[in-house]
């Protein structure tokens, strides 16, 4: 009798794989130690602008972090269709700041930023599945260019951290960025030298090497722990009902569109470090989740959500791709906002040790832009001119600032994020060059075979095929 074979066992994707419990912690917190300091300063900035009490502010920052933690959960873990299952790690959107800022203080107060928050929130869900559809007007030449704007875009933010945070009074001083240069040269040690295992935690020990170097040196305190609540908990409604203002709706409909194409990016950039390529229902499903968030953010006391680019690079940097890890992060940040105590430890790790292990990793994201457009067809077509403009295009409000400060508040919104304005500049830019027919009518092909204008196949082949 012949002995039946057994049956192979299926082969669990990296994303999919659950590392052992140590491994989820340390990775888990090393992600939350990544974006921590973005997290934090929304509700720091739009808090001050508006000018609430010490209580107030430290209330939107435990109703923060708590929904942070739920939305990162919603994104990795997911539920029916809400969800990309990836690697992503939520935060509040910065693209919202300026126009919250401007509601808030305009009269309106946190009640109508919350009711813009809500109706944004609910647009996002509606219009995920048609931008799910315009998956296809973001081929290797655009999500290259885009995920190259993303790292560069983030190294002002690492290198403000380095000098020592900005608004601190001893910004720039030799030694925030001795003690940056440090955690790097630490980062770096660990990549090249240490065990695998350790290698991955490579930003974590950094970060933990520093702060020990850091408070004996008098960088920081851990006073402001002792003062800290054991528990915090977020209840809705806390600042009153939501009001709801035709102004502060369209200016938040305005962010909702940007915070779209920037979560695409990002969502396409962990896709090409992971291997699992975006589709458009995931893609859907993804932003759909960022919708959901941005709901329970108007419900209790916080902020639009989005996908953080800071821990995109952080993928791409140590390599662990397993969902579970971000969503233990998540998990961690649910804990900080319902223990303030615990926040308050995480809030002491100064800003050049921060600066440090983020040079690295925004450095990662452009890089890996680069490794994507590494693949792309330059010949006989026009693929270099929408990179050369799409990222100077996105550069531009990075290097200087208020380059649009004399333009209408819902350009500013469009344009003033340097990733959304690549992002779009590229889309267009394909569009024009690879998409429309040539002067000729048709795209002629050239000598190597390729159309003039990029050709299609560069445009439309399959991801994997390319990468």
């Amino acid at each position: 009798m012949a002995t039946p074979t057994p049956t192979p066992a299926r082969q669990v994707h990296p994303v999919d794989e659950v590392p052992p419990v140590r491994h989820l912690a340390a990775f888990g917190l090393q992600h939350v130690l990544a974006m921590y300091a973005g997290a934090v300063a929304v509700p720091l900035i739009v808090g001050s602008a508006m000018k609430l009490s010490p209580a107030d502010m430290a209330y939107l920052i435990t109703a923060d972090l708590l929904l942070c933690g739920i939305a990162t959960l919603i994104q990795c873990v997911g539920f029916w269709r809400f969800g990309v299952r990836l690697p992503i790690m939520q935060g509040c959107t910065f693209a919202a700041v300026s126009p919250m800022v401007l509601i808030g203080t305009g009269g309106g107060g946190l009640p109508a930023i919350y009711g813009s928050v809500i109706v944004a929130g609910l647009a996002i869900i509606l219009l995920a599945p048609v931008f799910g559809k315009l998956l296809r007007f973001f081929p290797p030449l655009v999500t290259g260019t885009v995920i190259l704007i993303i790292g560069l875009s983030l190294l002002p933010v690492a290198g403000n951290w380095a000098a020592g945070g900005v608004g601190s009074p001893d910004f720039g001083e030799p030694k925030n960025l001795a003690l940056a240069g440090f955690v790097l040269a630490v980062v770096l040690a660990v990549q090249r030298f240490a065990p695998v295992f350790l290698s991955r935690i490579a930003v974590l020990l950094g970060i933990a090497v520093g702060l020990a170097v850091a408070v004996p040196f008098g960088f920081t305190d851990f006073g402001g722990v002792g003062d800290a609540d054991w528990l915090g908990i977020s209840t809705p409604f806390h600042f009153g009902a939501p009001t709801f203002e035709a102004s502060a709706i369209a200016s938040m409909l305005v962010v909702a569109l940007v915070t779209m194409t920037e979560t695409t990016g990002d969502f396409i950039a962990v896709g090409e470090m992971t291997d699992r390529k975006i589709e458009p229902r995931s893609l859907a499903d993804g932003l759909r989740a960022d919708g959901l968030s941005t709901v329970l953010g108007g419900v209790f006391n916080t902020f639009p959500y989005t996908a953080y680019a800071q821990n995109v690079g952080l993928v791409g940097m140590t390599r662990v791709r397993s969902r579970w890890v971000v969503a233990t992060a998540g998990g961690i940040l649910v804990l900080l906002g319902l223990l303030p105590k615990l926040g308050a430890v995480v809030a002491a790790i100064p800003a050049p040790v921060l600066g440090g292990a983020g040079l690295v990793m925004f450095g990662t994201v452009a890089a890996s832009g680069l490794r994507t457009l590494a693949q792309v067809d330059f010949k006989g077509n026009n693929n270099l001119t929408v990179v050369a403009v799409s990222v100077a295009i996105g550069m531009l409000p990075v290097g200087v600032p208020t380059v649009y400060a004399k333009f209408p508040d819902w350009f500013q919104t469009v344009m003033n994020s340097g990733i959304s304005a690549g992002c779009l500049t590229a889309i267009v830019l394909n569009l024009l060059f690879n998409h429309l027919p040539s002067k000729g009518g048709s795209a002629a092909p050239e000598a190597d075979g390729l159309a003039s204008g990029g050709g299609e196949d560069t445009v439309e082949k399959p991801r994997e095929e390319i990468v």
